[in-house]
């Protein structure tokens, strides 16, 4: 349920509404806007009388959020939201770029391609410390040495820090030494690591499974908000269909179908999405037209010596192209590349 609060509304108003929500036994979500302060309700609303709140000085109406993802529902906050990750800000008029190695690898890796991406305009670094992996064979990730090495560079460079939490006991060491903690495709629906990085207190990128549909993907988001973070940013990095021709199906009409049913901003991997570097620029492109407000890629400065996905993790060359063809196609749209 939603609580409209009155364009004059006092601030001991809105307190007093939250007070009485919260001594309901529900959870009250307090979201200023613009003009006129709204309340979200979540928890069992279902035998709620309205006249106990809508009778409550500064309340201009009760609304009924129909759909099963309260607080990520476009119904519950009309705005679009912001997040900020250091000097960057994803919103509708920025698109912004994250990049780096699918793996943490060598200190000299990590710091040359931190230096590279700042030259080239981008201040967010992506690199995975834990790796989730198919395989029980495959690289595994550095771990802890890896976060180690995440934050030597950050502190060399001051780029912020992208990386993948896979367990609630992992949060805490992620958190303090990433900018954006990130849930992998494959924990989109581990419930106990959302509620934990629900209070982590930093921004948190969720990828879509790997078969999850959009209303299972926004439900993962609102397991994150009900714990108190609202800096969720999502990412489509392509699901699994019976196609062949690419590592997976990227969805990009679920772009505008996102902006349509909630006001969380929604990322793009095209390197995950299609598995090819040849494929990964125009998906890229089409990422933007299609209304993402950012992509994430993989680059390496040698990318057939990288020790993940090689195949889909493009060159400095490469990456320099996107950039200027990103930047020509996002001026006529309205946007600017972060």
């Amino acid at each position: 349920m939603l609580i409209v609060m009155q364009s004059q509304a006092t601030t001991e108003q809105v307190k007093e509404v939250v007070h009485r929500i919260e001594s309901m036994g529900l959870d009250a979500h307090p979201m200023p806007g613009s003009t006129r302060t709204a309340i979200g309700i979540t928890g069992n609303t279902a035998a709620i009388d309205p006249s106990r709140l809508t009778g409550l000085a500064g309340v201009r109406e009760m609304i009924r959020v129909t759909k099963p993802f309260k607080l990520a529902s476009r119904e519950m906050q009309v705005d679009d939201s912001r997040v900020a990750i250091g000097p960057v800000t994803v919103e509708p008029k920025s698109f912004v770029v994250i990049a780096g190695p699918c793996s943490v690898e060598s200190e000299e890796i990590m710091l040359q391609t931190a230096e590279f991406l700042l030259d080239s305009g981008v201040s967010l670094l992506r690199a995975g410390a834990f790796k989730p992996r198919t395989s029980p064979y495959s690289f595994q990730g550095l771990e802890h040495e890896g976060l180690r090495r995440l934050e030597s560079t950050r502190n060399a460079t001051g780029v912020c820090i992208v990386t993948e939490v896979m367990e609630p006991e992992q949060v805490d060491a992620v958190a303090a030494s990433a900018d954006v903690v990130q849930i992998g495709t494959r924990n989109m629906q581990n419930f106990p690591l959302l509620k934990r990085v629900g209070k982590c207190g930093k921004p948190v990128l969720l990828k879509r499974g790997m078969s999850a549909t959009l209303e299972e993907w926004l439900m993962a988001a609102e397991y994150i908000l009900a714990g108190g973070n609202k800096d969720v940013i999502l990412c489509e990095r392509g699901v699994r269909t019976f196609a062949n021709h690419t590592r997976n199906t990227l969805d990009l009409s679920v772009v505008p179908c996102v902006k349509d049913q909630s006001h969380l901003p929604v990322l793009v991997d095209p390197s995950h999405g299609t598995g090819r570097r040849d494929f990964v620029i125009p998906m890229a492109l089409a990422s933007l037209a299609a209304g993402a407000d950012g992509i994430m890629v993989e680059i390496h400065p040698d990318p057939e010596q990288a020790v993940s996905d090689g195949a889909q993790t493009m060159n400095f060359d490469q990456f320099t192209r996107m950039m200027q063809s990103l930047r020509q196609i996002a001026a006529p749209l309205g946007r600017t590349i972060c």
